[in-house]
């Protein structure tokens, strides 16, 4: 699992530096502002799933699933830390398919 740096916006601005997705999936230090925005340039849809660490109040366990279509992207959270942190305090991230899958952690200062 790869681990994702996080990019603070600022008021001079954000270009912001993506990276390609990691086959065996990847994860960033959340702080609970965090969000994460996903480019797909291939021809397929993707599912990228966000690994819920906690049960809700029924007690069951809801990763969150977001379609990205064919060249589409998608800005997904932030990440309610009692929800989404693991033990080390990150938020961990698979994809359905990572060919041509860049993505970036931003958060706002």
């Amino acid at each position: 699992m790869a681990t994702l740096t996080v990019q603070q916006t600022s008021l001079t601005g954000l270009n912001p530096a993506f990276g390609a997705a990691a086959a065996g999936g990847d994860e960033f230090v959340n702080s609970g502002k965090a969000v994460l925005y996903v480019k797909n340039g291939s021809a397929g849809a993707v599912t990228v799933t966000v690994n819920s660490q906690t049960a809700c109040n029924y007690g069951f366990d809801h990763d969150a699933e977001v379609s990205v279509p064919a060249s589409g992207e998608r800005v997904i959270g932030p990440f309610p830390k009692s929800r989404f942190d693991d033990a080390a305090g990150k938020v961990q991230v698979t994809y359905s398919g990572v060919t041509s899958v860049t993505v970036a952690v931003l958060e706002v200062a």
